[in-house]
């Protein structure tokens, strides 16, 4: 078998191995993460990748205590979720810790595939935003980040808004000054539901999935849906946010609505 790199979240390795490794391997390779890693308590084998809308992962125990659930920290911020039930990145950390350095005193923020609550969490927390509205469709992220909103003591600054966007967008009688989607990599834009909580002078982050060189045909796309929904708006920086395939990208477009 191949020496293979793992990832980690709080106590937890992820370990990715080949199709051919057998079940003995596996379980010697994560007795020997346990062994030299002493923060690492749980050994995961992932068995597939993140899928549909709710981004789920599904993994395999391998060794130590047996477990799915972690305890993660980052940007003065502490997150429990499961790892197969609730989507988290932490590659998506620095994004994070810049997009709340973007937000400004007093502003209203709506945070679109919010999970367990990262992007909400570190906004709240490490910016002088008036409140914080964190949306999210899957249910079982959703008690997460009631308890990650408890665990960070925000209860008074984020309002969690469960449910698929599109529904919600005509149950909330308010506008925001930011919107931020940090969303799936699915084709559906979501923009429709965007311009419909913005007003004049809101900025959006919207992230998208593109191959390497084509960062255009997102920028393009965000002109056209604006234009279909009768917006005008202006492009204020787009960003690579990192790789998430070979040869494609995470891109960040950050956006003012005009009118």
């Amino acid at each position: 078998m191949k020496q293979r790199a793992f990832s980690v979240l709080g106590n937890i390795a992820i370990v990715n191995f080949s199709d051919d490794a057998k079940k003995i391997e596996k379980r010697k390779f994560a007795e020997k993460i346990l062994k030299e890693q002493k923060n690492i308590t749980t050994v995961l084998g992932k068995s597939g990748n993140f899928s549909g809308r709710l981004r789920k992962m599904k993994t395999i125990f391998l060794a130590g205590e047996k477990t799915k659930e972690v305890l993660y920290k980052e940007n003065e911020c502490v997150f429990r979720f499961n790892v197969d039930t609730t989507y988290f990145s932490p590659r998506l950390s620095n994004e994070r810790k810049e997009i709340a350095k973007l937000i400004k005193k007093n502003e209203n923020v709506f945070v679109m595939f919010a999970g367990v609550a990262p992007f909400s969490i570190v906004i709240a927390k490490n910016s002088k935003s008036k409140k914080v509205f964190s949306n999210e469709i899957n249910r079982e992220a959703n008690k997460y980040c009631e308890l990650n909103i408890s665990l960070n003591k925000l209860k008074n600054k984020i309002e969690l808004v469960s449910g698929d966007v599109k529904k919600v967008v005509g149950k909330l009688n308010q506008k925001f000054d930011v919107i931020v989607m940090p969303r799936p990599n699915l084709k559906e834009t979501f923009l429709e539901s965007a311009f419909k909580l913005s007003k004049k002078n809101t900025r959006i982050y919207y992230y998208g999935f593109c191959k390497i060189n084509e960062e255009n045909l997102i920028v393009e796309q965000i002109k056209e849906e604006a234009k279909k929904f009768k917006k005008k708006i202006k492009i204020l920086k787009v960003k690579k946010a990192g790789e998430i395939a070979p040869y494609k990208i995470r891109l960040r477009v950050d956006f003012r609505v005009l009118n």
